[in-house]
């Protein structure tokens, strides 16, 4: 911990002032060099408190994409279009020459989690880059049964955004303009597509640091915003059951369990969307609060970040 840190938690019994708060987390950034661009928290019945080293201009957020993804997923749920127990191949057509083997048993849930058990993972750029990345998707046989196996995908999550495409006739983008960016005055918000046209989903949505905390805002309150329930409040609690974990496998601890389209951090309660290079909505439903914080850290485990958020800011909310 830093030494900026000490004064204000030897005496956590005494509220520290709004204008020290994000002091010692500012300085051990700094002293670290992490890389970070912008600091947004939000406490319930407080004022907001942010803190920018940069411009504020809008970024690709990344794996948040993710996030936002399964949000969409659940105003869908809520609107009937769709269920987490849906099949795959219910929404979406054989591509010529058929359904890869196994496909048929894959659910929306599977992609969801990222256990869908397909090896296109749409890294590669031969993947990316493809003129049909949903039949690559759907064609392809799976090296896993769905359900048994996590792994890191934007294919996984690309198809949900096709889902939802394919039950609304709309791009995911344009379709959650009157749902979701709109509502929380995010008005031009621009998100990449695939050479096909598509919403990528997983990755690719470009949004400033402010209108990035909203969405983490959105999520502490349970899908409400300025009393108006954007989100079914019952899909954000699922987001993060008990039911929606699934063990990644990895070592590091912040990494251990993946829910609906989130990560469960280490502190208890706690859970986050996370993009690359250090884009995080840390929700902290015990304190009430949810920090956003924009990066570009190279080199090193983003790790680093949460740690400080840990050490620095939680033990004073």
């Amino acid at each position: 911990m830093s030494p900026a840190a000490t004064p204000a938690s030897t005496s956590l019994d005494a509220p520290v002032p709004d204008s020290l708060l994000l002091l010692p987390l500012r300085q051990r950034i700094l002293e670290k060099d992490l890389g970070v661009r912008a600091l947004h928290l939000h406490r319930a019945g407080r004022a907001d408190l942010e803190h920018r080293f940069v411009d504020d201009t809008a970024e690709n957020v990344f794996s948040v994409s993710k996030t936002v993804t399964a949000l969409a997923v659940g105003i869908a749920v809520g609107e009937g279009l769709l269920d987490p127990e849906d099949l795959l191949v219910d929404h979406l057509a054989a591509p010529e020459g058929g359904y890869g083997k196994g496909v048929e048993k894959v659910r929306l849930r599977h992609l969801l989690t990222m256990t869908s058990g397909s090896p296109v993972l749409g890294f590669l750029e031969e993947q990316r880059d493809h003129p049909d990345l949903t039949s690559l998707l759907l064609s392809t046989d799976l090296v896993a049964d769905p359900g048994t196996r996590w792994e890191y995908s934007n294919g996984s999550i690309f198809l949900l955004s096709r889902v939802i495409t394919e039950r609304t006739g709309q791009s995911m983008r344009d379709w959650l303009m009157p749902r979701l960016f709109e509502p929380l005055g995010i008005l031009n918000p621009q998100w990449h597509t695939t050479r096909d046209g598509h919403t990528w989903g997983a990755t690719a949505l470009h949004l400033k640091s402010g209108q990035l905390a909203r969405i983490g805002r959105l999520m502490l309150q349970r899908g409400e915003h300025e009393g108006a329930q954007v989100v079914p409040s019952a899909w954000i609690d699922a987001l993060h059951a008990e039911a929606a974990w699934v063990a990644t496998g990895d070592a590091e601890p912040e990494n251990a369990r993946y829910g609906y389209g989130i990560w469960q951090c280490t502190p208890e309660g706690a859970w986050r969307a996370d993009g690359a290079y250090g884009q995080f909505l840390l929700v902290l439903p015990a304190q009430q609060a949810v920090l956003t914080i924009t990066s570009h850290l190279e080199g090193r485990g983003v790790g680093a970040i949460l740690g400080a958020v840990w050490e620095e800011l939680l033990p004073l909310l």
